[in-house]
């Protein structure tokens, strides 16, 4: 039960890193309850999630340990003071090699959990991206990912809507494409809260 990979430990803050498939917190159901933070909190009791990853989504994940690190951390998320990058695989050749999706995203009711882009009602979301190479071969191509903003699914919508979802993405791309969803939060830069110190951690990914 307490399996997980530990990244870095403190007396305030954690940072572990999420398998692919596994869920962030807990969701709704007995069948739900086996997620990262109870593994956690198993070694870590004072551990608190201060945000999450879809669970097809693995790398880092940033936690608290104890509320007022909880709320000092969570503001700076609230602060976009969070750097974010992710290495993800897409679907064809992603021109131009860098840029930005400006789409406001917002829950498609009736087919949730699947966000949607609208105009109308949509919350602003923008992602930057940059190519870092291309496959000619297996037409796919690794990308670095920047969200600036932090909407549910906004990395894997806004890639859809580039006509370049990621592979293994059985929400807005093909199920069977990889043999899970090639997205993976590979560094985490944010300032301590207190001091001017800035903490960085990076992670690989497997693909």
């Amino acid at each position: 039960m307490s399996q997980f990979e530990l990244i870095y430990a403190d007396s305030t803050l954690l940072v572990v890193n999420k398998a692919p498939g596994m869920l962030s917190v807990p969701g709704r159901g007995p069948d739900k309850q086996d997620c990262l933070i109870h593994r956690v909190q198993a070694v870590y009791p004072d551990a608190l999630a201060v945000h999450r990853l879809d669970m097809g989504t693995s790398g880092l994940l940033l936690m608290a340990r104890g509320p007022e690190m909880h709320r000092a951390l969570s503001r700076l998320f609230e602060q976009r003071q969070v750097a974010k990058r992710y290495i993800a695989v897409v679907a064809g050749e992603l021109l131009p090699e860098s840029g930005e999706v400006n789409l406001p995203l917002i829950c498609d009711w009736p087919n949730r959990p699947r966000q949607m882009v609208s105009f109308e009602i949509g919350k602003p979301s923008l992602t930057r991206y940059r190519r870092l190479a291309y496959d000619a071969q297996k037409n796919y191509s690794r990308v670095e990912l920047e969200p600036i903003t932090g909407r549910s699914h906004q990395l894997r919508v806004h890639m859809m809507a580039l006509g370049h979802s990621i592979l293994g993405d059985e929400l807005y791309g093909s199920a069977t494409s990889a043999p899970r969803l090639l997205l993976h939060a590979t560094k985490l830069s944010f300032p301590l809260p207190g001091t001017d110190d800035w903490q960085s951690f990076e992670s690989p990914p497997d693909f």
